[in-house]
């Protein structure tokens, strides 16, 4: 398994729909026989230019251990999730 880490923006929600996501996410990871270290929670921020008419977001990175297929299930995930509002996954490894 490779290490991973995932940082991704969620709309300006409520703070439900915000957790909701987050675990659907972690939900999507463990069950693809990934390994969570670490789920760090920045919070609200404002963003550095507006992305879907949004100027501010909830900034999430999330650090993981998991195969290449657990990684592509998650991004696909993300693309169709429209709560999203921008996600990177960065292998740690390389």
């Amino acid at each position: 398994m490779k290490k991973y880490e995932v940082v991704f923006i969620l709309k300006q929600l409520e703070e439900e729909t915000i957790e909701a996501n987050i675990l659907k996410f972690e939900t999507l990871l463990k069950d693809s026989g990934a390994v969570i270290e670490e789920i760090n929670r920045w919070g609200k921020r404002r963003l550095a230019y507006e992305i879907k008419k949004h100027r501010e977001g909830f900034y999430t990175i999330v650090t993981f251990s998991a195969e290449p297929k657990a990684v592509f299930e998650l991004e696909r995930v993300m693309k169709i999730t429209d709560d999203v509002l921008k996600y990177m996954v960065i292998n740690l490894d390389e």
